[in-house]
């Protein structure tokens, strides 16, 4: 505790998170832990020998009773709003979300008689971009997303809530709208942001690279097509495109070279507050997405430490953000991205210095970065697999030559990128300037793609569950001791561990393959059929049925679910209405 202090509370806090989401204690449980809490904090004051050695034990159960307590009142719950399946709404944006292939999606804040409420929008993808600064009017078909039929499938009703949403709007027709007088600072702040996305819109530049400019640099991603998104994914290099620790460091370092370099020189040793303060501006104008509030203060943190002459210390920082991230809003410890960006900089941490001890001495400034890259990208990779394995089944190993070959260029990229982005705000254009921004993209896009296409080095539907990510998480953890020092203990100790992770997976393997099971599945307005015996899996669907989006929405989960090895798809003319299985009717209409 005397060490990493912040680091335990944290961690007592986030188990007190997940302690009442799992058990979800009402009122008459958490009044008393507060009561608790309150008692707990007052004994801390007193310096009796008994309480100084509980003092620890204390101030963990006091920060454990404080997660209870701040999720129990940030869980949201279903309210009766009274809203009709149809009519009309009077909404505004407060944010704009992925579209599909058919339509636009925000959320927006619905104005009813009775009382505001949170909903998710879809408007035909051929109108124009909804902003900030309306208010819009317009007929509207409302309905709660359902909840899935199993549980393999994504719960996005429960996903939805976690942001206090229980709506989806549907708006087909026309919309009206009329402009607002009341817009806050944050809604002037994201409607800047609008209309500089505006402005990249209308620059003459090849589509993709206007939609790479606008993720990388103002984190909207929302138009960008399907085919960019999936190559990301694929190559392992998704994380070039969300606003992270090394976007913010490279524009942090732009800041406080601009205002070293020419600011008078009695004003240069405001230059680090003033930067921090920039990337603060920054992070508001991109919408405080978890990973970056996470970099802006960690950052902060830093340079406060070296402010006031003293060491830092980085599992501090981390802590010290992850708190006051969850403090505003407990829920966003169930973001992927909020796990994967915090185990990110923790696998950094626990394995870097450790892998760099077996490169070659860092003598220059090439050597420096291209062993740094090579370690810090797979210190990062090691640390996320356990929970990349288990939301997204799916893992490339040609990820790792990617980072490698790509990441040191990054910095470059995103000087490149912010400079585009300030240059388009200010509508100054430069045509040579976007030509070479432009084959710079493109280039690198074809080069993300060839990597993307190794499908030998590409595995998905790959089974993981909550027992096996904590197993393969502790074997990531074993790995330092036996980098710092390899000998008979340490490599015993990870073989051991290893072993147990492989008959713990073949256990779950056998277990779930003794079932059989008959499944009927929804899916549109079509049925499919699923039958598995073992390891195998059939699935029917009707000839006219779009095959490809059953096996990524509807088959591969269910695979990777039950451990499915062999996967078999077949067809039925879409005219049959009835099966029947085993002296069981299935209802395919």
């Amino acid at each position: 505790m005397s060490r990493q202090p912040i680091l335990i509370l944290a961690t007592c806090f986030i188990l007190g998170i997940f302690f009442q989401d799992q058990l979800k204690m009402n009122k008459n449980f958490v009044y008393p832990v507060s009561a608790c809490c309150l008692l707990f904090f007052l004994l801390t004051f007193f310096h009796s020998y008994f309480l100084h050695k509980m003092k620890t034990v204390l101030l963990g159960l006091l920060f454990f009773g404080a997660g209870i307590i701040l999720h129990f009142f940030n869980t949201y719950s279903s309210r009766d709003h009274s809203v009709p399946k149809k009519g009309v709404i009077v909404f505004k944006i407060s944010k704009k979300l992925n579209s599909t292939v058919k339509n636009k999606k925000y959320e927006a804040v619905v104005r009813s008689e009775k009382e505001n409420f949170n909903a998710v929008l879809y408007i035909p993808k051929a109108h124009e971009e909804l902003d900030f600064k309306h208010y819009y009017k317009a007929e509207a078909y409302l309905s709660k997303p359902r909840a899935p039929e199993h549980d393999f499938q994504f719960d996005y009703s429960h996903y939805l809530k976690r942001k206090n949403i229980e709506y989806q709007c549907y708006v087909s027709k026309e919309i009206s709208s009329t402009v607002r007088s009341d817009l806050n600072l944050n809604e002037r702040i994201q409607q800047q942001r609008f209309e500089i996305l505006k402005k990249i819109d209308s620059v003459s530049i090849s589509a993709k690279t206007r939609e790479f400019l606008k993720g990388i640099i103002l984190a909207d991603r929302t138009e960008m097509d399907a085919e960019t998104v999936r190559d990301f994914n694929r190559s392992g290099l998704v994380h070039f495109l969300a606003i992270s620790g090394t976007h913010i460091v490279v524009i942090f370092g732009m800041f406080y070279f601009l205002l070293t370099r020419f600011s008078p020189l009695r004003f240069r040793k405001y230059a680090v507050v003033a930067s921090i303060a920039l990337i603060w501006l920054f992070a508001a104008l991109i919408g405080f997405g978890n990973s970056v509030t996470r970099s802006c203060i960690m950052l902060t943190a830093y340079f406060i430490y070296v402010i006031l002459q003293r060491k830092p210390d980085l599992l501090h920082s981390l802590s010290l953000s992850a708190m006051i991230i969850l403090v505003l809003d407990t829920q966003q410890i169930f973001d992927v991205g909020f796990q994967l960006s915090f185990l990110a900089v923790l696998g950094i941490f626990w394995l870097n210095q450790p892998l760099l001890r077996y490169f070659p001495r860092q003598d220059s400034y090439f050597k420096k970065l291209i062993f740094n890259t090579i370690t810090i990208s797979l210190s990062a990779q090691l640390a996320t697999l356990p929970v990349v394995l288990y939301y997204f089944h799916q893992f490339s190993l040609v990820s790792f030559p990617a980072n490698i070959l790509i990441v040191p260029f990054s910095e470059l990229i995103i000087i490149f990128s912010f400079l585009m982005t300030i240059l388009i705000a200010l509508q100054v254009d430069f045509t040579w300037i976007n030509f070479i921004y432009d084959l710079s993209i493109q280039v690198l896009l074809k080069l993300i793609h060839w990597f993307a296409e190794s499908d030998i080095l590409f595995f998905s539907e790959i089974p993981m569950n909550i027992a096996e990510v904590l197993f393969l998480s502790f074997i990531v953890y074993l790995l330092r001791p036996l980098l710092l020092k390899v000998d008979f203990k340490n490599s015993v100790r990870l073989v051991t561990a290893v072993l147990v992770f492989l008959v713990m997976r073949t256990g779950f393997g056998i277990f779930e393959n003794q079932k059989e099971e008959i499944l009927l599945h929804d899916f549109n307005k079509t049925k499919v059929l699923s039958l598995k015996k073992g390891d195998s899996a059939c699935f029917w669907i009707a000839e006219n049925a779009d095959k490809q989006k059953i096996i990524t929405f509807i088959a591969s989960p269910y695979c990777a679910s039950r451990r499915i090895r062999s996967l078999e798809i077949k067809t039925f003319p879409h005219t049959v209405q009835e099966v029947v299985y085993n002296g069981k009717m299935y209802d395919l209409k």
